[in-house]
């Protein structure tokens, strides 16, 4: 497709992306038309939209599929929430409709663009997205940049290209998006990790790693891998003529990594003298705010800062950039955040480690014996056995919510039987939280931590992640006695 002016485009998903790609289609000259299975986001996106955009609701997935075949569209930018195997996508794809994501939309409306396009160094990963690129766009506006954070983080994307200004662009993509996006060609790019995850929407973990791949493809300058599997994606992908591979390692570099001597994170990819010298970046200080109260700096969250620091260094951006960056990156909400002490018990609020990989980063933190653990929600077709053995030795009970419980409940029955075991019945978000935070003060003593790392999607009983911690948080706060 040469122009987005006058094409026929159906928008399927009027969430927060869509809206803004029906917004922008609109704009440009398209003829757009947004569909969506909700009445209430179709009423919301309405209200937002106006008249240009004709909205439709759809009962189901097979009625959402037709409207959009028989829609005579050119085109459909399709959500996320769509998933790889939808009837939908299947006879999208024997009809010979082009189905693009948000993400390839905006990288086709920067092509077209007159103003200067900014880069992107695009970031995907099982886990420790949304804090890299925070970390990314940290550091790019202390080399005085503007870099927003954007793509499944923030604003959407196609709104911030639209708009211009921008001269590089930190951009968090998820599997989902990455399915769906063709012709992007990143400055550089990074795979952070890959763990088994939203099997349901991909269909198979070979599917799922696939689309993750995709974030190395047509690279232009540099593909950071971060472990064997994460290389061996590199080394698959095609890329851009003169593409580097640069490893990141939480020990000391070879020539083309950056790591960790001591307590200094350096680099030995793009320091000129790389041969016999590394470049100092950053110190393990500039991240001791993100640490626990009292503890070290978690090897993930170096993993990540050093991910950051390699993108930001294919940008160009000077080593004193990398250390300003990271002293002013504040970490995210829901990310390992302590809500309050009570009683002598930290209560922790990881709502955000929304798979067993996550789960395990939090909960192989605590002293052994000393946690509660509050899990549970859509497990996505995930396994939890290897999760459960290799934290056991950290719980004193465990607490689980949401509708999926049972593949929680039977990898503890097997390899943690003896630890004492809360279940509250599926319920709505008003009490869910509620009964959940009253259950695990019971079991918790001085000294404990009840920390709430899911390992679990939240849509089964919450809005989002977020709202799941924040109903965690209120609940907390409400328990009876005084803070300390």
């Amino acid at each position: 497709m040469t122009t987005l002016a006058g094409a026929r485009v159906v928008v399927v998903g009027l969430g927060t992306s869509g809206r803004a790609a029906a917004e922008v289609l609109t704009t440009l000259g398209a003829h757009v038309e947004g569909v969506d299975r909700s009445e209430a986001a179709v009423e919301a996106a309405g209200s937002e939209l106006g008249p240009a955009v004709r909205l439709t609701a759809a009962p189901d997935d097979a009625a959402l599929a037709e409207l959009v075949l028989t829609a005579g569209a050119d085109l459909a930018v399709v959500s996320p929430g769509v998933p790889a195997g939808s009837p939908l996508l299947t006879r999208a794809a024997a009809a010979g409709l082009p189905c693009w994501s948000e993400v390839e939309l905006a990288w086709q409306v920067q092509r077209t663009a007159t103003t200067t396009a900014p880069d992107w160094l695009t970031i995907t990963g099982t886990n420790g997205k949304t804090t890299t690129v925070g970390m990314l766009s940290s550091i790019l506006t202390a080399a005085g940049l503007r870099a927003p954070a954007v793509g499944n983080v923030g604003t959407p994307v196609v709104r911030v290209v639209a708009e211009g200004g921008a001269d590089a662009l930190a951009v968090e993509l998820s599997s989902f998006q990455l399915h769906l996006t063709h012709s992007v060609e990143p400055l550089a790019s990074v795979c952070l990790n890959l763990a088994p995850d939203h099997l349901d929407w991909h269909g198979s973990f070979a599917a799922y790693r696939d689309a993750k791949a995709r974030i190395y493809a047509r690279t232009r300058g540099a593909c950071v891998y971060t472990d064997a599997v994460t290389r061996t994606m590199v080394e698959e992908a095609d890329v851009a003529e003169g593409a580097r591979a640069v490893g990141t390692v939480l020990g000391t570099p070879a020539v083309g990594e950056l790591g960790v001597v001591e307590d200094v994170l350096c680099d030995r990819a793009f320091e000129p003298r790389r041969q016999t010298h590394a470049a100092p970046l950053a110190t393990l200080a500039d991240l001791a705010h993100l640490a626990p109260e009292g503890g070290e700096v978690p090897g993930h969250v170096v993993a990540d800062a050093l991910a950051a620091a390699a993108l930001a260094r294919a940008r160009g951006v000077a080593p004193e950039a990398v250390a300003a960056g990271l002293r002013a990156f504040t970490g995210g909400r829901h990310r390992i955040e302590v809500v309050a002490t009570r009683g002598g018990v930290t209560w922790v609020d990881d709502s955000k480690a929304t798979n067993a990989h996550a789960a395990r980063a939090s909960l192989a933190a605590l002293p052994d014996g000393r946690g509660v653990w509050v899990a549970g929600g859509l497990a996505k077709g995930a396994s939890f056995d290897e999760l459960v053995r290799d934290v056991a030795g950290r719980l004193r009970a465990v607490v689980l919510i949401g509708v999926d419980r049972a593949p929680l409940r039977e990898a503890l029955a097997r390899h943690a039987p003896d630890v004492p075991l809360t279940e509250v019945t599926a319920g709505d978000t008003g009490d869910v939280m509620t009964h959940a935070v009253a259950a695990a003060a019971r079991h918790a003593r001085p000294g404990d931590t009840v920390l709430l790392a899911p390992a679990c999607a939240s849509m089964d009983q919450f809005t989002d992640y977020g709202a799941r911690g924040d109903a965690f948080a209120a609940a907390v706060r409400e328990l009876p006695g005084e803070p300390g």
